[in-house]
């Protein structure tokens, strides 16, 4: 299947070759040690099955847009309303890489400045705040701009809005840490609740996320996930949060190129639903690392003010490979790409259910798979660090009401983005789940402390871990990534 990965013509792929070859023949002169993991790095990545739901594989185009003379300009402010002289060429990148992304969306306004996904999340919060600070509807009547308060003003503000209230998913039910986690400056900043699934068949229970919201009354009603494999119905999401008050914002970091992909459409697309969505650029989106704010209007000015607020300043030639990124979601090939994501997950997870083993939920709607692996006897972290050593790249993750908590947990994530990208098909990951299966129940526990097993050492078998990896890198062979590009 068409990638920008996998398959690029034969003349870009020539230049592309000549321009990565030429760029660590330079790197080397200085410090030949960064070159030589940079060549390391992608030899890794072409000899493993990458099942990380959270990495993919960008384009060669959207690599180089990363390394060029715009990494040597300060630009703080938006475009056109900048803090540093001679900024016109950032204003280009940077309006590009917004138009593309509120054309790829949908949305009325986008803010592409963000370094991650947590200054995304960041942004969007001090965005909420400040609107409930400036409203005279909701906030304090007649309070100045928020950048023009004084050092007692602010000090009152931390003391009223310090404490505002957030009810957001549980980690161990596939929330992220920035959805109030309290160890996450997002569980500092607000009073927060959290909202988990049915013990039962592990799906969101709305008439009790409901009845939560109707008794905490959040300020943020925060819905997205990074491990929960299941669709969210935002359209539910947005009457709850209007019954109780609430600003609506989505983190769709991990299925943003779903979204993009039009496989999420209707109440499953958070974007007609929510005031405010947040996202990263890489996942299964496929561009740079970096994040992204989406808004309704009334927020514009609020989430524009990252920088300063949050936001060092803007990485310019980050911003040039998220308009890269964009331009190329907004291809139709994007949209069977991001279908063949979703396809993949769901013939990985049947391949897995088939062999015996058990999955959260006991399926997936989307482009990840999340296997309890206490079945096979093993904590995540043994199962992962086992995968691994057989050529198969996943993490660890807790599973609802983990008893093995967040460290080692009892569960393993697997996602599809980035073997889809290198063209493998659902004939493939059946195959994948079968040598997944292999290797778990190949795997026990080593012996720990005073005779009791340990939750991290674990054996496997030499020949089994030998032959699972060559046929791991066999499968490989038929779906070369970066084709035409030697670095040797």
């Amino acid at each position: 299947m068409a990638s920008p990965v996998t398959h690029i013509p034969a003349n870009t792929a020539a230049s592309a070759n000549t321009a990565f070859r030429s760029a660590l023949d330079v790197v080397r002169e200085v410090e030949p040690r960064v070159a030589a993991a940079i060549g390391a790095e992608i030899e890794d990545q072409r000899a493993s099955l990458k099942l990380i739901a959270s990495e993919n594989y960008a384009s060669p185009a959207v690599l180089l847009a990363m390394g060029n003379w715009l990494s040597d300009k300060y630009a703080e402010g938006t475009a056109g309303r900048r803090f540093y002289a001679g900024c016109r060429n950032v204003d280009t990148v940077e309006s590009l890489a917004a138009e593309h992304a509120r054309a790829l969306f949908g949305a009325q306004h986008a803010y592409v400045q963000p370094h991650s996904g947590i200054d995304a999340n960041l942004v969007a919060f001090w965005a909420v705040l400040s609107q409930r600070v400036e409203s005279p509807a909701l906030g304090r009547a007649g309070v100045r701009q928020v950048n023009d308060l004084g050092e007692q003003d602010w000090a009152e503000l931390r003391r009223e809005l310090g404490n505002q209230r957030m009810l957001g998913m549980s980690l161990d039910t596939g929330g992220h840490l920035t959805h109030g986690f309290r160890p996450n400056i997002s569980g500092k900043m607000f009073d927060q609740r959290s909202y988990g699934t049915d013990p039962a068949t592990g799906l969101i229970d709305y008439a009790a996320l409901r009845a939560t919201a109707r008794e905490f009354r959040p300020l943020i009603l925060v819905a997205g996930y990074s491990a929960y494999p299941r669709l969210v119905n935002f359209r539910l999401m947005r009457e709850i949060a209007d019954e109780v008050g609430a600003t609506l914002m989505v983190d769709m970091a991990h299925f943003a190129g779903l979204v993009a992909g039009k496989v999420l459409t209707g109440d499953f697309d958070p974007v007609p639903h929510a005031q405010i969505v947040t996202s990263t650029t890489h996942k299964s989106l496929r561009g740079p690392r970096g994040g992204l704010v989406l808004c309704d209007s009334e927020l514009a000015e609020h989430v524009d003010r990252g920088c300063p607020m949050v936001l060092g300043g803007p990485l310019s030639h980050v911003m040039a490979a998220k308009a890269v990124a964009f331009a190329e979601a907004r291809r139709p090939e994007f949209q069977d790409y991001a279908q063949r994501v979703v396809d993949n997950a769901k013939a990985l997870a049947e391949g897995l259910l088939r062999r015996g083993a058990t999955l959260v939920t006991g399926g997936t709607d989307n482009h990840l798979v999340l296997a309890d692996v206490s079945g096979y006897g093993l904590t995540g972290r043994q199962a992962e660090a086992a995968l691994l050593d057989s050529g198969i790249v996943t993490n660890r993750n807790a599973v609802p009401q983990d008893p093995n908590g967040a460290w080692y947990t009892s569960g393993v994530r697997i996602g599809t983005p980035a073997l889809t990208t290198r063209g493998l098909g659902t004939a493939e990951m059946d195959e994948i789940a079968g040598l997944i299966d292999t290797v778990l129940r190949g795997t026990t526990p080593a012996p720990g402390s005073g005779g009791t097993p340990s939750k991290a050492g674990y054996r496997l078998d030499d020949a089994l871990r030998d032959g699972v990896a060559k046929r791991a890198a066999d499968l490989l062979a038929g779906f070369p990534l970066y084709p035409g590009i030697d670095l040797a």
